[in-house]
């Protein structure tokens, strides 16, 4: 097979997925279309408004993207192509199926938010500690989106605007989405920004067949073959690849995001083109960016080069965006990588102030009681903006990848009380609980220790977790609702 094929091969599998294992995964969670929806029975017109199926995708794909399946997959690229095969299989078998199962329980239990969620399913411990975990990953997010894009947009425009400038404008954007109701900004902006977004994405690879690229023309390790360990520094593959793509493949920050769109959906019908949907375009432009880093730079020493010059990955972007579609495709690409992340801060932040209404019980039809949760957020972003960006990245990753694990837990326990084939989320749930294990007790920014300890702890601690949970599924099946009765949407209107 061409080298090009590998892309274009590994777009289809991922179509093919969404077709065959995204039916899989909605029979296990069994949507009912005649159950009346959060959007109809709880509508308030801030929060719970019912919104038409196509712009709820568009909105979902650009509040569950960010910076993640743009800068995650070009760091990845690192690894060679083998981050294309986590891409893939990690979005059908891993990510698709957590955001399916966080938007579609988030639908069954009133819209909660996620650790709500994760609370009814495996316990008040795992509520708590999704409580706290959600609540700090979602600051973290909403500071990552607004240094990424401010950084781009300053080295864009003229000095005048630097990027204290452009973090006072995106912050403000941000706060008006965070208060103001669903449908006044998000949802009449987003869908056209989904649409650039798409369009620039596509532009990327046909520039570089156009220009003569040849496709991943890295030469393997002595010794090795395509899927190989391409990075310059020899770092392993596992588990530190699959927790640098991060969004490009799983992320519990898209569970974050599943419930301001459950709060819109007409049916439960359309849950998986929404949610698995979603993932998959997230993880097609994760495949873009991953092949153009392994593509528009000859050598993987090449990719580190500019990444460390520029210091984010932001630099990559601009660097093969201009080279390969000139000066004005250059200019909307990099504009449509900037939407991403901005419109992922604005509802990370949305979402951190529906999180702590949650908790406290604070009912936000009321402007007032909004402005009361949203201004001490925004006050502790400003204050996160002056730490490292790259420091913040690798905490976001592994706190994104962490969540998801819980969450994948959690649809396995739901699966159960279904009294359905809980293996085929169990498995996935397992897997990432060695990996994320395992990196903390690896990684620089965790407790250092050597690679051989920490990826046997990281099994071992999946192992145990596996155990467990096969000891409590009676527990499971007795304990677990599978979401709250909803009222008639006629009566709760009269």
């Amino acid at each position: 097979m061409p080298p090009v094929g590998y892309f274009f091969l590994s777009v289809v599998v991922l179509i093919v997925g969404y077709v065959v294992y995204g039916r899989v995964t909605e029979k296990l969670f069994g949507p009912n279309p005649d159950r009346p929806t959060p959007a109809c029975s709880l509508s308030d017109g801030v929060d719970y408004v019912t919104l038409p199926t196509w712009k709820i995708f568009m909105i979902q794909l650009l509040n569950i993207a960010g910076v993640g399946p743009v800068f995650g997959p070009i760091l990845g690229a690192l690894y060679g192509p083998s981050a294309l095969l986590w891409i893939v299989f990690g979005t059908i078998f891993a990510g698709g199926v957590h955001d399916y199962f966080s938007g579609m329980l988030s639908l069954r239990y009133n819209g909660m938010s996620v650790p709500e969620v994760v609370g009814y399913t495996l316990g008040d411990f795992f509520k708590h500690f999704m409580r706290f975990f959600s609540l700090i990953l979602l600051v973290l997010v909403g500071v990552v989106f607004v240094t990424a894009p401010a950084g781009i947009l300053a080295n864009l425009t003229p000095s005048g605007l630097d990027l204290r400038f452009w973090l006072i404008v995106i912050f403000s954007y941000y706060f008006l989405a965070t208060i103001l109701p669903i449908d006044v900004i998000i949802a009449k902006l987003y869908p056209l920004f989904a649409i650039v977004l798409l369009i620039m994405a596509f532009s990327v690879v046909g520039g570089l067949i156009v220009k003569g690229y040849s496709f991943f023309n890295w030469t393997a390790p002595a010794g090795g073959g395509v899927f190989s360990n391409f990075h310059p520094k020899g770092l392993p593959i596992w588990p530190l690849m699959f927790i640098t793509i991060a969004c490009g493949a799983l992320s519990g920050f898209h569970a974050t995001q599943s419930p301001m769109m459950a709060r819109c959906v007409a049916s439960e019908k359309n849950g998986r083109s929404i949610f698995y949907g979603a993932m998959v375009a997230e993880g097609v432009i994760g495949l873009v960016w991953a092949t153009a880093g392994m593509t528009f730079f000859n050598s993987p020493e090449a990719l580190a080069k500019v990444l460390a010059d520029g210091g984010t990955p932001a630099a990559v972007v601009e660097k093969v965006s201009v080279s390969l579609l000139g000066p004005v495709g250059g200019l909307l690409a990099i504009l449509g990588v900037v939407v991403l992340p901005i419109t992922s801060g604005d509802t990370a932040f949305r979402a951190a102030r529906l999180l702590v209404a949650d908790l406290a019980k604070v009912n936000q039809s009321k402007s007032r009681n909004r402005l009361f949760i949203a201004v001490p957020l925004f006050v502790i972003g400003v204050i996160l903006c002056n730490v490292n960006f790259n420091i913040i990245w690798r905490y976001f990753s592994w706190s994104n990848q962490t969540l998801a694990t819980v969450m994948l837990w959690a649809a396995a326990a739901y699966v159960v009380r279904r009294g359905g084939f809980y293996w085929l989320v169990l498995i996935p749930a397992t897997f990432m609980t060695a990996t994320v294990v395992a990196y903390i007790c690896v990684a620089p920014e965790g407790f250092s220790l050597k690679y051989l300890p920490s990826a046997t702890i990281g099994i071992s601690v999946a192992a145990f977790c596996l155990a467990i949970f096969l000891t409590r599924l009676t527990n499971f099946r007795r304990n677990i609702p599978l979401g709250f009765s909803s009222s008639d949407c006629s009566l709760n209107k009269a």
